[in-house]
């Protein structure tokens, strides 16, 4: 069956495109080739500031939110008991799943040579699908429960609160530094240092308990953008009120980030406002081409993301840590090995890794490509 729609149809291939475009940037962005500097478009903002590859996860959250929107009917017309049931059921398998995944391989070797269970306490609780569990579980509850326009408030006391608390539970004068900030001080309190991300310049989840309600909003304006698209439809007015929103949004967030710093890390409000405003924009510019205009180029690559974006994101990961694991010679894993001996020598500098995530990306996409083939899909 032909996958391409016609204007009228209820199906909405921009939205398709819009989350497997996100899944393959994902990807790209999260398996740099080594042995050269890679692009810093592509490469996460220090601390503070804004890049291509910042956008990625809240673009994720956001598409998420669009996905829920089509669902949520249905879900309200379910008993407050099976809501419940499915939703709390969702949360913990992608909470569970996040974190067996930062567990892998499960086992390592001891100094002695044997081999042990890689110990709980040393293991990452709060990570990526943590957070899309915790923000799916709390977007659900809103939305069964109150209004869009319930919603929109609830997203500013959220954005609000979570700036209030910065400065009002972090280190006086140090409120916005990486040790000192009230997202850390929570963390070490409940988490203790053991089970934070350790990969920074010192002990510090960018994917923090505190910063998760800020990232809620990210699937709030998501969730809203859908239900709006789904009652105009593919119109040029619906373009133009998506723009006129994504650029008022966008504009508010540069006044805001004068104050309060875009940061990823720390996911503070100005960069909610500023990811969401683009993502409405480039939401609208995808419905033009290829609702109204019929423009399809790409379209049938980026939906093979799209159709199991949670699995081929999990597996890809998986994938990652794998090869990484791998010996191939005293100085290289599988993964730098053919980074640095093969894509290196080919096209050497920044362009050969990003050679080498490309081709990284194009191998999580053919597991996509042969389960869309075999009409597999993997849901939750």
């Amino acid at each position: 069956m032909n996958a391409i729609s016609n204007p009228n149809s209820n199906r909405f291939l921009s939205l398709d495109m819009f989350r497997g475009l996100t899944i393959c940037l994902m990807i790209v962005v999260n398996t740099p080739g080594t042995g050269a500097h890679f692009y810093d478009y592509l490469t996460h903002a220090e601390w503070f500031g804004f890049t291509l590859a910042d956008l990625v996860f809240p673009s994720f959250l956001f598409a998420m939110g669009n996905a829920m929107s089509f669902s949520m009917g249905k879900m309200k017309e379910s008993t407050a008991r099976v809501f419940w049931k499915k939703v709390i059921r969702r949360s913990v398998i992608i909470f569970l799943l996040g974190y067996l995944m930062y567990w892998f391989p499960f086992f390592r070797q001891g100094m002695d040579g044997a081999w042990e269970l890689k110990p709980f306490a040393e293991t990452r609780i709060m990570g990526v699908l943590q957070r899309i569990a915790l923000c799916y579980f709390a977007t659900a509850i809103i939305f069964y429960y109150l209004s869009e326009k319930v919603a929109i408030i609830v997203s500013v006391i959220l954005l609000l609160g979570y700036w209030a608390m910065l400065y009002l539970f972090g280190q006086s004068g140090a409120e916005l530094e990486m040790a000192t900030n009230a997202v850390t001080r929570l963390d070490l309190f409940v988490l203790g240092e053991g089970h934070i991300y350790k990969r920074d310049s010192i002990p510090f989840d960018p994917e923090g308990i505190l910063s998760t309600l800020p990232s809620i909003v990210n699937v709030i304006g998501g969730f809203i953008a859908g239900s709006f698209i789904q009652r105009i439809g593919k119109s040029f007015e619906g373009i133009a009120k998506l723009l006129l929103v994504g650029f008022l949004l966008m504009a508010l967030a540069r006044w805001w980030d004068l104050v309060l710093p875009f940061s990823k890390k720390l996911w503070t409000g100005s960069f909610v406002l500023y990811t969401v405003g683009i993502d409405l924009s480039i939401m609208a510019v995808l419905i033009y081409f290829i609702e109204l205009k019929q423009k399809h180029f790409g379209v049938e690559f980026t939906t093979v993301f799209g159709k199991n974006p949670l699995f081929i994101y999990l597996f890809s990961e998986l994938f990652f840590i794998t090869l990484r694991l791998i010996p191939v010679n005293s100085d290289m894993d599988a993964f730098e090995w053919v980074s640095e001996r093969i894509f290196q020598n080919i096209f050497p500098g920044s362009f050969g890794a990003f050679v080498t995530a490309i081709v990284f990306m194009l191998v999580c996409w053919s597991l996509g490509w042969w389960l869309n083939k075999k009409r597999i899909y993997i849901k939750i």
